[in-house]
């Protein structure tokens, strides 16, 4: 898959459907939603995809943290922290994906 592409684009010529649902309403109406920021959205997000072992949807939502305002260090710090609750190896998972996708702290 390409990397720059979100998996819901890449999705989206095989489940159309699928994607119109994610645009609305999880991207018009609970993204939007002013009463949490999606700054305060973004690390959640992320830190239910590490849970989740959702690694093809990560790249994006780590470029979409940044966008909303969280830092590298920030997400460095929450994947660690999520070390002891997830997992380890999902944390490494995690770290390397990140890395990959925005480089060095």
């Amino acid at each position: 898959m390409d990397e720059m592409k979100s998996p819901r684009e890449a999705a989206r010529p095989f489940t159309p459907k699928l994607t119109a649902l994610v645009e609305s309403p999880l991207y018009d109406k609970v993204w939007e939603d002013p009463e949490l920021s999606k700054r305060d959205r973004s690390p959640v997000t992320v830190a239910s995809l590490i849970a989740l072992g959702s690694t093809d949807e990560l790249p994006a939502h780590l470029r979409r943290a940044l966008d909303n305002g969280v830092t590298k260090t920030e997400l460095s710090a929450l994947i660690t922290h999520l070390a002891f609750y997830v997992g380890f190896p999902a944390a490494i998972t995690a770290s390397h994906i990140a890395h990959k996708v925005l480089g060095p702290i």
